[in-house]
């Protein structure tokens, strides 16, 4: 049979390194669906991975990209296909990932006329991507493909094909050299982009004159740990980390103060308010208010994304470039701090602050489980290796409070979209790009009922696959949208409205056993630690349903005055939890405040701390 514009497609895939493709099904795409399903038969194709929405499968393309640095793919139809997949793409757009989504059209000769299912796609997708074009000639094919994917590549954004269906079906044509014909190269740009010499100059000018340095450090760091690290150690600097480049840094660099903002650390806070120099590698961190006051330090910004550069804080120097290149260039003109006191007082308020973060993790409330426990020991127990997932709610909050992981261990969530629909996508994705990995989800109930009931049906499908069929799903069932309602009580002084904010309570370990898998109730904190060495032991899927208190609040390292004075406000309204809200606050705070006591006076650390 003569090769179609679909086989030249599938070639030009796989000619830029793509092995999978998360796609959905429909008249829109289906020629493309049955040339891909004729090239796997064959053994000539890509992995064709088909979870049950497609919106899904856009964010499967985006934690795809996350988590192997490739090209992340999707497919689906035409309206509607392709609009469920706009919400996925924006979480590329907004976390800078390289995702190219092949969205299928109704035929040419219905372009503009209003029929079935045919929409203006280009204009649709026109704000979420940065390259958008309708495949309108079998020559022209080969060029949009590519050019598609060095756009993505080069720019970190999504990039949109429009492809309609009779254009899929048509004779193949291999452009030569004529009048309008354009013949690509298969080749990504280069991104090693590293600044010119005076640049770094004027970086390590600031940095050696710095006496109390911090570091910033995001995602676009990834791949940089050790150049981040000996850069640390000669500036003496302290290193924070946004919550997406958590991982980025191990978790036992004793410098290391993790994440800053509400759901950040004191330590972070206090460098923030007291660094008088900022290195901001690979991160566009959005909230200002954490951030050092104007003129109190002077600050730099490294990042591939010259439009994101000097926009959060009035930065000297901001250096274009990939953030290990450029330190690369950087380092040999950093010289050696003799004097590494500032670098020291952030090592001993860390060793503080864990120990504040245990305690609190240890209380025992009367409503619920506390949900800080199950992170707390599933932090003890992470295996060599894994991939941890968080949604946006306040499971993100305990993600980064209690986590801590080693080298080698990837964790992430959807960053700047903030949405709460991409922990299970995320998880299931990555257990495909890793099958030989432990893969952990926390989400929370209202996230789940949302996207993450499906994704286990997806993992039914596929379990037998995976070498390494370890897949824990950490749930906290609190019948509660718990970081909306904590957000309506601080942010707009408002009580909890249950009809929007409560969550129908079914039972989700039950749920896990009617698919085949190992289903874990869990309703005391003592049973927190059994339950996640018993899923960790498993060869397969565990769901853990975990029974927490919906009143904990997600405490902030420094409460502010409209902190407190909203969250007074909200419950004077009438708030329907108000006695426990009161009541679990209380214990919190309290342990809080005893804990930072204790630190002060030495008690109960370690004996060569006392």
């Amino acid at each position: 049979m003569a090769k179609t514009v679909s086989d030249v497609v599938i070639e030009r895939l796989k000619d830029w390194g793509v092995t999978r493709v998360f796609g959905f099904p429909g008249d829109g795409i289906g020629a493309f669906d049955s040339a891909l399903g004729k090239a796997q038969d064959e053994g000539d194709g890509v992995d064709y991975i088909r979870p049950t929405h497609e919106e899904i499968c856009a964010l499967m393309a985006t934690a795809h990209a996350k988590f192997t640095g490739e090209v992340g793919v999707c497919v689906a139809t035409s309206s509607p296909g392709g609009f469920h997949m706009l919400n996925g793409l924006y979480d590329a757009k907004m976390d800078n990932q390289p995702v190219v989504a092949i969205v299928g059209q109704q035929g040419l000769a219905s372009l503009g006329t209003f029929t079935q299912q045919e929409n203006n796609l280009e204009r649709v997708f026109q704000d979420v991507a940065c390259y958008v074009q309708t495949i309108v000639s079998p020559v022209q094919a080969e060029a949009v493909i590519d050019t598609a994917f060095r756009s993505a590549l080069a720019r970190l954004q999504p990039a949109v094909i429009v492809f309609p269906h009779d254009v899929q079906a048509m004779k193949a044509v291999t452009p030569t050299a004529a009048h309008w014909v354009s013949r690509a190269s298969r080749e990504p740009a280069s991104t090693d982009i590293t600044p010119s010499e005076v640049e770094l100059r004027k970086a390590a000018d600031i940095l050696n004159a710095g006496e109390r340095v911090t570091f910033l450090v995001g995602a676009g760091a990834q791949g940089a740990t050790d150049e981040v690290l000996k850069a640390a150690e000669l500036t003496g600097a302290g290193v924070i980390t946004a919550l997406r480049g958590k991982d980025v840094i191990p978790g036992d660099v004793p410098y290391h103060t993790q994440q800053v903002g509400l759901l950040g650390s004191l330590p972070s806070l206090h460098q923030m308010h007291e660094c008088d120099t900022l290195l901001m590698l690979g991160t566009n961190y959005p909230y200002g208010e954490f951030l050092p006051e104007t003129g109190a330090a002077r600050a730099i910004q490294v990042d591939l994304k010259p439009e994101q550069m000097g926009i959060r804080y009035p930065t000297e120097v901001n250096l274009w470039g990939d953030v290990k290149a450029t330190l690369k260039g950087l380092i040999p003109m950093l010289k050696p701090k003799d004097d590494l006191s500032w670098q020291r007082k952030i090592i001993d308020e860390m060793q503080g602050w864990e120990r504040e973060e245990e305690a609190e993790a240890m209380v025992n409330y009367d409503d619920g489980a506390n949900p800080r426990r199950f992170y707390f020991e599933l932090n003890k127990r992470l295996p060599d290796g894994v991939i941890v997932t968080a949604d946006a709610g306040t499971t993100a909050d305990w993600y980064a409070h209690h986590l801590r992981f080693r080298r080698g261990m990837r964790g992430d969530l959807s960053g700047r979209l903030a949405t709460m629909l991409a922990a299970m996508p995320y998880a299931t994705s990555a257990k495909f790009a890793f099958p030989d990995r432990p893969v952990i989800c926390t989400i929370g109930d209202g996230a789940f009922q949302m996207l993450g009931m499906n994704e286990l049906i997806t993992m039914k499908k596929y379990l037998k696959r995976f070498p390494n069929k370890q897949f824990v799903v950490l749930i906290l069932h609190n019948n509660d949208l718990g970081q909306v309602s904590w957000e309506m009580r601080t942010e707009d002084a408002n009580p909890v409205w249950r009809t929007a904010q409560d969550v129908e309570s079914i039972d989700y370990a039950g749920y896990a056993r009617l698919l085949g898998f190992q289903g874990i109730r869990v309703e005391n904190d003592d049973d927190a630690a059994d339950a996640i060495e018993t899923a960790l032991a498993h060869d397969g899927v565990t769901v853990i349903d975990a029974m927490v208190s919906r009143n904990i609040p997600p405490l902030p390292p420094h409460i502010t005055k409209e902190y407190a004075k909203n969250t007074g406000i909200a419950l004077l309204k009438g708030d329907p939890f108000e006695v426990n809200v009161i009541k679990d606050s209380a214990e919190a705070l309290f342990t809080e405040g005893v804990e930072r006591v204790k630190g002060a006076l030495h008690i109960g650390g370690d004996k060569k701390d006392e």
